[in-house]
């Protein structure tokens, strides 16, 4: 680990705020390290290092106490052929090899441009693609290149990062849907069982993805793609899945049997200009925190894969584009000469969030809001009652073996705050699987006792009194299905 940076807190109390409730504390979250989870829904985004806005060095001993697998990166051509023909890989072997060490899979993307070639393309965010027939033979030997080196550590794939972003004219959805052809069929010629993504489109637009979707499926080549990425920043992280869903009618016409996968996606911890999407708003470490495991656990609940930006604090004051100071959605604290300082709160609630969301638990995807507790439903039918008129979000999960559920529950309305005030609702679980539940803080990982006189039980029937809620995720959950210490 860096001598600057501060050790990972694993203390009860490594999140400090002011939530108080009347129930009490018999614990907290015991985090996962990454090799104790076999697979789950999470990425985590370890961009920029191909500019070196970042340095892997400060962070890589974060990667696996964080319990995140995945990670997400850009192979850089620029920055690995800087002279015509050569290629100097040494700054990528470095991480790929250390990150599959650690057993942490990288999810590499081929990308920017490289301006050592007319036409080659442009090297920052909102950059076009390749357009030159020399460019596009250089780039087409580079990525032949890549994943032949790599090929045995690294089997997920991305092409391009955000090409609909900015304001160039290069990138229209019919250069970029042939740019992510050939270099899928580049990847897939090499590594027939590679999975590739497409499109990493920055911001949902239907009508741009529709003409993408479109010109790959006319040319016969959905079957290269196993996902369609999309980064849709938005203040209020649970705002955005009616979008998603008209994202995915449109990719429904052409290709049902490809995912959607939520690439990237984070929130700052303090608000600025020129600091990146969603910069200019009061955002504190709470909000960011909050901000980001709503976002896992409603992508979670939409059985979308999800990715967070990112690791660490990135360095643009020294760049060129839409971005001019530090990016500040990283969750380890950073200054302009890369340094990791500290973990912040959502490093934490992230460690918490993976904790307990492992391929262990699996959606309970019948799930309905019921305002009769009373009805009698099927077996495999579970329905809930929220007792309040206020919008939330809630879904469920049962363990794979044992069955037993945990629900997530949170108030969806508005952006995340720094508040950390409760009310309380009464909820009702119809088709329960309750042994002995407990109420856990996925914010702080606070683990607490439910009293026997604030639930009581009739059959399959559970009626929780007062259960405190706010606009951040607790849970409902069988202790079973959760370590804590």
């Amino acid at each position: 680990m860096s001598i600057f940076a501060q050790k990972i807190d694993t203390s009860a109390n490594r999140v400090k705020t002011d939530f108080s409730i009347p129930l009490k504390r018999i614990g907290t979250l015991k985090s996962k390290k990454a090799t104790e989870i076999n697979s789950s829904n999470w990425i985590i985004g370890c961009e920029t290092l191909d500019r070196d806005l970042t340095d892997y060095e400060q962070y890589k001993e974060y990667l696996v106490p964080l319990g995140i697998k995945k990670l997400r990166m850009q192979a850089g051509w620029a920055k690995t052929e800087k002279v015509k023909t050569q290629y100097d890989w040494a700054w990528l072997d470095k991480i790929i090899d250390d990150a599959h060490q650690r057993g942490l899979q990288p999810w590499l993307e081929t990308g920017y441009g490289n301006t050592i070639y007319q036409g080659g393309g442009g090297i920052n965010l909102s950059a076009g693609i390749p357009s030159s027939d020399e460019a596009l033979k250089a780039w087409d030997k580079w990525v032949a290149a890549l994943v032949e080196r790599y090929k045995d550590k690294v089997t997920d794939w991305e092409v391009w990062n955000e090409p609909n972003f900015g304001d160039n004219e290069i990138n229209t959805p019919e250069k970029v849907a042939e740019l992510n052809i050939r270099t899928a069929e580049i990847i897939k010629r090499i590594q027939p069982k590679a999975r590739i993504s497409g499109l990493a489109m920055g911001h949902i637009n239907v009508k741009y993805a529709d003409t993408f979707f479109k010109t790959i499926h006319q040319k016969g080549k959905m079957n290269l793609f196993d996902n369609m990425t999309y980064h849709d920043y938005v203040y209020n992280p649970d705002a955005n899945y009616g979008k998603v869903a008209e994202l995915r009618l449109v990719l429904d016409k052409y290709a049902p049997q490809v995912k959607l996968r939520q690439g990237e996606n984070g929130s700052p911890s303090f608000g600025g200009g020129n600091r990146g999407a969603i910069g200019d708003y009061d955002w504190s470490e709470i909000s960011q925190a909050k901000w980001n495991i709503r976002r896992m656990l409603g992508d979670l609940g939409h059985d979308i894969e999800s990715s967070i930006l990112g690791i660490i604090e990135m360095n643009y004051g020294a760049t060129s584009g839409p971005i001019t100071k530090m990016n500040v959605k990283g969750i380890i604290e950073s200054d302009t000469s890369k340094r990791a300082i500290r973990p912040k709160i959502a490093y934490y609630a992230m460690q918490n969030v993976a904790s307990v969301f492992d391929d262990q638990l699996v959606r309970i995807k019948d799930l309905e809001d019921t305002h009769n507790t009373n009805a009698t439903i099927g077996k495999g039918e579970v329905r809930y009652n929220k007792g309040t008129d206020r919008s939330l979000a809630v879904y469920a999960y049962e363990h794979k073996n044992s069955k037993k559920q945990v629900f997530t529950i949170w108030n969806n309305e508005y952006i995340p705050t720094s508040s950390n005030a409760t009310r309380n609702i009464n909820f009702t679980v119809l088709n329960g699987n309750f042994e002995n539940p407990v109420y856990v803080n996925m914010l702080t990982g606070g683990v607490y006792e439910i009293p026997q006189d604030q639930y009581s039980v009739k059959g399959n029937k559970y009626i929780f009194k007062n259960v405190p809620v706010y606009d951040s995720p607790v849970l409902i959950a069988d202790k079973s299905v959760i370590i804590f210490k």
